[in-house]
């Protein structure tokens, strides 16, 4: 996707814009994951507010929604009252240095959950859960 125009699209506009696979993490403070994403990896968000933001890693995007964003959405109900969130979901980052972004860990609220390793099937990985408890996984080929 051309991210040019993120700043300015419309809602319209950038919804009907979407194709293929998408995300959207419904998150308790979006603006303190946008600030995990970029401090950890390098992640750029763009139209960043209390309850939304497009995020842009590499040519692809993602969304971030507010569970209040939410409230009237029947997924709503399915959100956990503490973490973690998303059990059994790994979010990759195939394109993140896992040792570059375990080192920035300790400026944001994060847990290292395992430290980066290099793995048999090919990638150095290494797994951070953030303060939702999602588990993003930074790894680069070998």
């Amino acid at each position: 996707m051309d991210d040019s125009n993120l700043e300015i699209i419309s809602a319209d506009a950038f919804g009907s814009s979407l194709r293929g696979f998408g995300i959207n993490l419904l998150v308790s403070d979006v603006r303190k994951t946008v600030d995990f994403l970029n401090v950890v990896f390098g992640i750029r968000s763009t139209r960043v507010s209390d309850d939304f933001a497009i995020v842009i890693y590499g040519d692809q995007v993602f969304m971030l929604h507010s569970d209040a964003a939410y409230a009237s959405n029947p997924i709503h109900a399915l959100i956990p009252e503490t973490p973690p969130r998303g059990g059994g979901i790994t979010i990759h980052l195939y394109d993140s240095d896992p040792d570059t972004a375990c080192a920035n860990c300790p400026n944001v609220d994060a847990v290292i959950m395992a430290a980066p390793k290099d793995k048999p099937h090919g990638l150095r990985e290494a797994f951070i859960a953030d303060h939702d408890g999602y588990v993003w996984a930074p790894s680069r080929r070998l």
